[in-house]
């Protein structure tokens, strides 16, 4: 492969530019899917401390505990945000019963912090039935977010981003995987112990709420490689190389608000976005065009003017023949030319569920693309508007659910998750 700054050796348009120019210019996959590649130019991809950088893969690493060890449940923050990603998530969505009011959701949210913050600790729940299950950790977090209907109820000021995402071109939304009003967040390097974790804390929370939906995902098995590397989505590629670290200043000002109502200071907001993946006409694609599509070479994740992860694209280099490296349809320029400046953390998680009967397709993947921000409308939504034309991207991804919620921030050990808006 020639490397990224060699020009063509034709003498001429070359076939790449004639088609892939063309399919641009008739406006081909014209809307977004936010998160398939990178989004901004922010600093190396999140790696515990520690780690090497991002980009620095190294085939004799050593595997950091990953089962034995638990993540602490108490503190400023709620875990699962800024701990690095487990190799097992299960996001659920519950709907509160009609008569659930405030003190019925303060009794509810005690009960929840209570076992999630023994489970966490690898201690069985308070009315554990299997409590075996519960003495390995695997490094388990449960995140709880607030829909509106939840701060409405609880009578305070709601965030002015706290509602569904405006539609976009490319959306084809499933009310299946949209919506609701408590979100549990659970990751763990153990299926079984997320398991366990998802069917006590259901078991707590089913005389207030019913189920809305559960989506689970998946990443590389917990010491498969080394844990700096940015993960990579069903498409081959690198996702969330880009992302601000945590332990820095730019991770908290991308992450934790602060223009809030004083009850989810310290808190975050949340989106998920369900983005089906066309893993069978992907296939049709050779690595060339994947990675014009992408703006990135896909063994390394540099960008086409790049040559390691960590380098920022140069979007006004062109090649000899006056062609932009960086086509005009690539994600890496829609992203940041529609968006300059503008920052999210992903932390999402790849899905393969089975074909459905009748689908001709060999898979129905896809990518749970999850991010926490200060502001959705402030940074989820411009780079969503940025790729809703033009983004090629997304002629082989469509979002088929979308939820936002509001994640308050930690508590104290004798409080629990909430204790602010109740």
């Amino acid at each position: 492969m020639s490397e990224p700054h060699e020009p063509d050796k034709s003498g001429g348009l070359t076939r790449r530019h004639l088609l892939w120019g063309g399919a641009a210019a008739a406006g081909v996959g014209a809307a977004g899917a936010a998160g398939i590649a990178s989004i901004t130019g922010a600093p190396p991809a999140v790696a515990p401390p520690g780690t090497p950088d991002a980009g620095a893969i190294d085939a004799a690493f050593t595997p950091q505990p990953a089962f034995d060890d638990a993540v602490p449940f108490y503190g400023e923050h709620q875990a699962g945000i800024a701990t690095p990603a487990q190799a097992h998530g299960l996001f659920i969505s519950l709907d509160l019963r009609p008569e659930v009011d405030v003190g019925a959701l303060r009794r509810l949210m005690r009960v929840l912090t209570d076992d999630a913050a023994r489970l966490t600790a690898g201690h069985p729940a308070l009315a554990d039935s299997e409590p075996e299950l519960a003495i390995i950790p695997a490094q388990l977090t449960v995140t709880f977010g607030f829909g509106s209907r939840i701060v409405e109820r609880a009578g305070k000021d709601m965030p002015g981003w706290l509602r569904p995402l405006p539609a976009f071109g490319i959306d084809k939304l499933d009310s299946a995987y949209c919506g609701g009003d408590l979100l549990l967040q659970i990751g763990a390097n153990d299926p079984l112990t997320v398991a366990h974790a998802a069917r006590m804390l259901l078991k707590d929370a089913r005389s207030f709420t019913v189920p809305r939906w559960t989506q689970s995902g998946f990443r590389r098995a917990a010491g498969a490689e080394n844990p700096a590397t940015t993960m990579r989505n069903l498409f081959g590629q690198f996702d969330g190389s880009s992302n601000p670290k945590p332990g820095t200043a730019e991770f908290d000002q991308t992450v934790w608000s602060t223009d809030v109502p004083a009850w989810l200071l310290g808190g975050t907001s949340f989106v998920l976005r369900r983005i089906a993946m066309d893993l069978d006409g992907w296939d049709k694609i050779d690595r060339l065009g994947r990675e014009e599509t992408i703006g990135r070479t896909l063994d390394t994740g540099a960008p086409l003017t790049g040559t390691v992860e960590t380098d920022v694209p140069d979007l006004e280099a062109k090649d000899r023949l006056g062609f932009a490296v960086i086509p005009a349809f690539a994600h890496v320029r829609r992203s940041r030319e529609g968006a300059s400046g503008t920052k999210m953390y992903r932390r999402g998680y790849n899905y393969d569920d089975a074909v459905l009967s009748g689908d001709p397709s060999v898979s129905n993947s896809g990518l749970l693309f999850a991010t926490f921000q200060a502001d959705v409308d402030l940074q989820f939504v411009p780079v969503q508007r940025a790729l809703d034309s033009l983004d090629l991207v997304n002629t082989w991804t469509t979002p088929v659910g979308s939820a936002v919620f509001a994640v308050p921030p930690g508590c104290e050990k004798g409080s629990y998750i909430g204790d602010t808006l109740f």
